[in-house]
């Protein structure tokens, strides 16, 4: 890989379409040590720059339900 990747964006299969829905681009991980992550309403807006262990913490306490709303 290099430092020159392009984004590959994915929402999530739970994200049916329903409007409220993030991308994320977890290929440049590796490559540049962040997890890109954009509203998918507006995909020419800000895009925020997550560390990777900061992004494997917010989906894992997804995931356990720790986050309420």
């Amino acid at each position: 890989m290099t430092t020159t990747e392009s984004p590959r964006w994915f929402k999530s299969s739970y994200s049916n379409n329903g409007g409220t829905c993030v991308e994320v681009a977890a290929n440049l991980t590796v490559s540049r040590g962040i997890v890109p992550v954009r509203d998918s309403k507006n995909p020419h807006g800000p895009v925020l720059a997550i560390a990777p262990a900061a992004w494997s913490e917010f989906v894992g306490s997804v995931k356990a339900d720790e986050l309420s709303a």
